[in-house]
């Protein structure tokens, strides 16, 4: 890998059922770049991430995450998926949840360590919820849960942070909330953010990848309007 780069995938391709999911996939993303993804529904976006964290493998190609396979990377990575969901009649706290992120640390009789615990509050001070540790998950308003989760993503301070549209379905203010911490996380760790929303994450990002089976890279002001409403087509730039 190149100095300073992250995350590497040269030729990839993914096959589902004998449907190209994703096709020749050559993508670069140095440390520190805050990346915004969009694209159209099934384009392969989520399938993208769960490359990255090697939940899947390509049928063609290469991925190298920090310099290792995606599953050997892992460990520096973290990642809120798509729709996560938690029953919120189970009686969890915040704080448990958040700690749910550091299962790996868990001492032999089931317990975690201090210095654990102490972490979970110090996510949950970055994520504005320290007030909220001991309240039941359940209660949240969405904006709240999704901040919950994004803590315990990171509570293992990875150097990697993947989210796959972490703003869906919360209310404006809960919205702007969610990007105000990524904006403070980017100080820290590189992020690559699924998202439908282009209009509000523009201004954010350093750089687009639009996903429709192939992989285009572009800078926020190479991309054209009509992708904000939903229509994806070729080429990606503006002429």
């Amino acid at each position: 890998m190149k100095k300073n780069e992250v995350i590497r995938l040269c030729d990839v391709d993914f096959v589902y059922d004998d449907a190209q999911i994703l096709d020749k996939v050559n993508v670069s993303i140095s440390e520190g770049e805050l990346i915004g993804i969009f694209g159209p529904n099934g384009g392969g976006k989520t399938t993208f991430l769960k490359l990255l964290m090697g939940f899947v493998k390509p049928y063609l190609g290469s991925i190298e995450i920090l310099g290792k396979p995606p599953k050997e990377a892992r460990k520096d990575i973290g990642y809120v998926p798509q729709g996560t969901h938690i029953d919120k009649q189970f009686p969890i706290s915040v704080l448990e949840v958040v700690l749910g992120g550091a299962l790996s640390l868990l001492s032999p009789f089931g317990f975690y360590p201090k210095k654990v615990k102490e972490q979970a509050e110090e996510v949950l001070v970055k994520v504005g919820l320290i007030d909220y540790r001991n309240r039941p998950f359940g209660t949240l308003s969405g904006g709240q849960a999704q901040r919950v989760l994004i803590a315990r993503s990171i509570i293992s301070k990875p150097k990697i942070l993947l989210l796959d549209e972490p703003t869906a379905s919360i209310d404006p203010e809960a919205e702007q909330e969610i990007y105000n911490l990524i904006m403070q996380l980017k100080k820290s760790m590189t992020i690559l953010m699924v998202t439908h929303d282009l209009q509000a994450v523009i201004n954010m990002v350093e750089r687009l990848l639009c996903i429709k089976r192939s992989v285009s890279s572009c800078a926020p002001e190479e991309v054209c309007g009509h992708f904000a409403m939903g229509l994806y087509h070729t080429p990606i730039k503006r002429g």
